[in-house]
């Protein structure tokens, strides 16, 4: 198999839209993995329930992920100059007008009006960054996924200790309200510049150590075909039990009762967690994405989700003292964010290049699906009075898809 060469133009282009992307994900990872830290401020300030404001997270996720093909569809349908422009734009705003909403939030319902706006909008930067680096990047397309999907992965740890302290000193409402203003601002700007690649000027094949199909699937074809349900199933196990960790860390930590106490430097045992935590979930992104693009997709789930089970087996066990707590948090999110690279990549692998953003975000509405059984953790954990169940169950069902991966995903693609 020959891989065509791009001109130097193109390459120096496709490589300035990537770290735009990047970019656009890093402004938006806050809504996300900087959640947890207003959990805890909400609830003090209006009486509501962890669980009750939990829902608007399980929202946000839901709509950020359930609306993405729709969004996808537009992107590709728009065609490269138009679609990625719109989108992001489109995104901006709806961000920044979310957590404004927030911050003005008087009841769960206004919360959770605002968590859906804030998912859609960033579904919709989402689905266009990831849509553009698996167009922009058929030669390493793990990689380029990876580095996109690190921003949002990673973004959050630039901002984990300026929201706290603002937080701490301003309160949690006008932490929301600025925030967003300055984050929709920014992305608005840069919208104008984000473009997807125009036909031919890419390179159309995938180096030889990666399987990749030569069929462009519609997304009905797609639909039909088992390979993407086993791909969805096995996402929606593996991101519900990274994304309960995700949105319980501050009250775990808070149960172990470690949130408060100093570990490095005056910075507390949570602080330091949740900036290791975003950093750990961004390097995984690129580098397990790179890892696939050389010795396969399934191999590397192996071994990333067995090392997954591993981890969270041992918070189970080990996680109540400072140190332990954070190295062992720090090897789940390492171990977790590379679903957002390994998919989308396997996705466009099977299914071809042409409608890869529509088909890539039909994958990644399994995040949503994953999102409604976050709220089990906490049922779980108020049934039994610890969160050992919860880490047991997800070190199983990582188990499980590791060997999904192996004796049922790579078999079949192998037969194509």
């Amino acid at each position: 198999m020959t891989v065509s060469i791009p001109t130097v133009a193109a390459r120096a282009n496709r490589w300035s839209q990537l770290w735009l992307g990047v970019v656009c994900m890093v402004l938006i990872a806050n809504l996300q993995y900087g959640w947890t830290l207003f959990v805890n401020p909400m609830s003090k300030t209006h009486g509501w329930s962890l669980g009750a404001i939990q829902v608007a997270f399980s929202i946000f996720i839901a709509t950020e992920t359930w609306l993405t093909p729709f969004e996808g569809w537009i992107v590709d349908r728009l065609g490269p100059r138009r679609g990625p422009p719109l989108m992001i734009g489109a995104g901006g705003f709806l961000v920044g007008v979310a957590w404004i909403i927030n911050a003005y939030a008087g009841s769960l319902t206004v919360l959770y009006v605002g968590a859906a706006i804030s998912g859609t909008g960033a579904g919709a930067i989402y689905a266009t960054c990831v849509g553009n680096a698996v167009k922009w990047f058929p030669d390493r397309r793990g990689l380029a996924v990876g580095l996109t999907a690190g921003g949002f992965g990673a973004g959050a740890a630039l901002t984990v200790i300026p929201i706290r302290m603002m937080i701490e000193s301003l309160g949690y409402a006008d932490t929301f309200f600025w925030f967003g203003l300055g984050q929709g601002v920014v992305l608005l700007l840069i919208a104008p510049v984000m473009r997807g690649p125009l036909s031919g000027e890419m390179p159309a094949t995938a180096p030889p150590k990666v399987l990749q199909s030569s069929h462009d699937s519609t997304p009905g074809e797609v639909l039909r075909s088992p390979l993407f349900w086993l791909l969805y199933v096995m996402l929606v196990a593996v991101s519900a039990s990274g994304l309960i960790v995700t949105a319980q860390i501050a009250p775990i930590a808070n149960d172990f009762g470690l949130s408060k106490q100093t570990l490095f430097l005056g910075a507390s045992v949570l602080s330091v967690a949740l900036i290791v935590d975003s950093v750990m979930n961004g390097m995984a992104r690129p580098f397990f994405g790179w890892v696939s693009d050389n010795i396969g997709r399934e191999n590397t789930m192996a071994i990333a989700f067995t090392l997954g089970g591993l981890a969270y087996m041992s918070l189970g066990y080990f996680g109540n003292h400072p140190w332990t707590f954070v190295l062992c948090a720090a090897l789940i999110f390492f171990t977790w964010g590379e679903i957002f690279s390994l998919f989308p990549s396997t996705c466009t692998d099977l299914f071809g290049n042409k409608y890869a953003t529509t088909n890539a975000m039909m994958l990644y509405t399994a995040k949503g699906t994953s999102a409604l059984l976050v709220p089990l953790a906490n049922l779980s954990k108020a049934s039994t009075g610890s969160w050992h169940a919860v880490f047991m169950t997800a070190a199983v069902v990582n188990f499980a898809v590791v060997l999904a991966a192996l004796f049922i995903l790579k078999p079949a693609r192998r037969r194509g």
